[in-house]
């Protein structure tokens, strides 16, 4: 049989199944970039607010580790888009090897792949389709942003050298994704290893940057997204270096096709740890259980928001010089927080991470969708466990989470901003308090899922729709001057904006009585329905 057989087929299939994800997360990453394009062109519409910009930026150890540095002061877009130029691009590596996963070792994982083989189907039919799919997603995005970009004005070289390095980036973890899925037997694990693997080259990359032209700059050369930063979009567009990141991918990818040779369907080349022959204590009921299953994740969680925390605490104190003068600061003060720069930084920056502590409520939610699908439930529930107690196991970690998280980043922030500015004692606690009192907004969107799962466990998944529209919403919302009415959709918008701004308690108990309501009829609804 021909090895390839079915490979048109299967790639149809993925593309049925993702026909809504794929298109959300494109139409969202080209939001993204042209949205901060069209907003930054006001912000920094003169020669003058561009090199001051990037003057404050480039001398930032924190800001040029966490986004790399703004490459030509002259450029519109340059400047434009040098934040979503490093953050954005590692999402949409983190999307490409997720999708990557999906159509390769999750639908060995679920069986999928194992029924489809008994057809006509060649050996390596289903990695070939679910890298086609990944590429065409990653090629329509690339499409997308540069046809937005030129049609704002920005140079056409820039703008194609820009969505390219977003495609090389997609191509790259697409490809390392590939040999991760035939390494191990569960998707989990296999994305896990693709996004740690990313995550080193993110810190790699910011390890190049932090310390400027003096710093250790050949760092950029062993990480991908040191070699976006090398193809220098708008800033003289070095289109050699896209060789570099195509070669590497060939070379995944034929590594990835020699292992699927390699194994069985369904087995990975990485032997399974045998677990202990009884269970621990720990697991004689679903809150450890629950937590067995959610530590690896929440843990990982913890360590980015402390990372992050410690940047963002670090850039605070010189937020005023980083802003591009009063028309930066307009634009800053109009995204939320008070009128002094600080909290204004302060309170945008923790909306943010609220937005990352939602995925986590919502990952946390999903993965009792997950363990339905899988059929690893049924066997539990057949228990003397009930349905209620199993599935407020996972839900405890979708509100207890957050708050660690959210907790963890205002004590880091604190502190850091709180040492810096030499006012720990006064810094702290409002800091503090304006990253706890995101939590209602992110409880709301954790209820939506239980909701979802429990009465329409189908369209479960499309809480990260919400969470996308919501990101939208909270990012973009005001530089396009959006409907009152449209803002109100998203629970983030009905936070207080602290620090700086008067602590408004109704809100909070709306939010938090919404939650309830939701994350109640779901776990209601999934008491009275039938499994999956």
């Amino acid at each position: 049989m021909n090895a390839l057989a079915g490979t048109g087929l299967l790639t149809k299939l993925a593309f049925r199944r993702d026909r809504v994800a794929v298109p959300f997360w494109i139409y969202l990453f080209a939001v993204t970039a042209i949205g901060t394009a069209y907003s930054s062109r006001a912000a920094f519409d003169t020669l003058h607010k561009r090199v001051d910009f990037a003057a404050s930026v480039n001398k930032n150890p924190s800001m040029l580790a966490l986004y790399g540095p703004v490459q030509d002061a002259a450029s519109v877009g340059s400047v434009s888009l040098w934040k979503v130029g490093g953050v954005a691009s590692a999402f949409v590596g983190v999307v490409a090897l997720l999708l990557t996963v999906r159509h390769t070792r999750g639908d060995e994982e679920s069986g999928r792949l194992e029924l489809v083989s008994a057809g006509v189907v060649g050996r390596y039919a289903a990695l070939t389709a679910g890298l086609i799919t990944v590429v065409t997603a990653n090629l329509v995005l690339a499409m997308l942003v540069t046809i937005g970009l030129v049609a704002l004005g920005l140079p056409a070289g820039g703008s194609i050298a820009f969505a390219l390095g977003w495609f090389a980036i997609g191509l790259v973890f697409a490809a390392v994704a590939a040999v991760t899925a035939q390494l191990t037997t569960t998707s989990r694990t296999a994305s896990g290893l693709a996004i740690a693997f990313l995550g080193l080259c993110y810190l790699i990359r910011a390890g190049g940057d932090a310390g400027g032209h003096d710093g250790p700059t050949w760092l950029l050369w062993l990480s991908p997204f040191g070699w976006m930063s090398h193809l220098r979009p708008y800033a003289g567009d070095d289109w050699w270096v896209l060789l570099i990141p195509v070669v590497f991918s060939a070379v995944c990818v034929a590594v990835a096709f020699a292992l699927v040779g390699r194994r069985d369907i369904g087995a990975g080349l990485l032997p399974d740890r045998l677990g202990p022959a009884e269970a621990g204590a720990g697991l004689a009921g679903p809150l450890g259980l629950a937590w067995r299953l959610q530590r690896g994740s929440l843990l990982a969680w913890a360590a980015g928001f402390v990372v992050y925390g410690a940047a963002i605490g670090g850039v605070t104190e010189n937020i005023e010089d980083m802003v591009g003068g009063k028309s930066g600061r307009d634009v800053l003060e109009k995204l939320g927080g008070g009128q002094v720069m600080v909290d204004a930084f302060t309170n945008v920056a923790m909306g943010l991470m609220a937005l990352f502590a939602s995925a986590y409520a919502v990952q946390a939610v999903l993965r009792l969708r997950s363990e339905e699908t899988g059929r690893l439930a049924e066997p539990i529930l057949a228990t003397k466990v009930g349905r209620t107690g199993w599935a407020a196991g996972h839900v405890l970690f979708a509100v207890v989470g957050p708050a660690v998280l959210m907790a963890l980043e205002g004590v880091i922030v604190g502190l850091v901003h709180g040492l810096r500015s030499h006012d720990l004692g006064g810094q702290f606690p409002r800091i503090f308090w304006s990253a706890i009192v995101q939590l209602p907004a992110v409880w709301v969107l954790a209820g939506i899922t239980v909701a979802l799962f429990g009465l329409a466990p189908r369209l479960a998944v499309a809480a990260w729709g919400l969470l996308g529209l919501f990101l939208l919403l909270g990012e973009l919302g005001p530089l396009l001057k959006l409907k009152q009415w449209a803002m109100d959709l998203s629970p983030y918008t009905h936070v207080p904006k602290l620090p700086g701004a008067p602590m408004r308690t109704m809100p909070v108990v709306g939010l938090v009585v919404v939650a309830g309501l939701l994350t109640a009829a779901g776990l209601a609804g999934f008491r009275r329905r039938d499994l999956s």
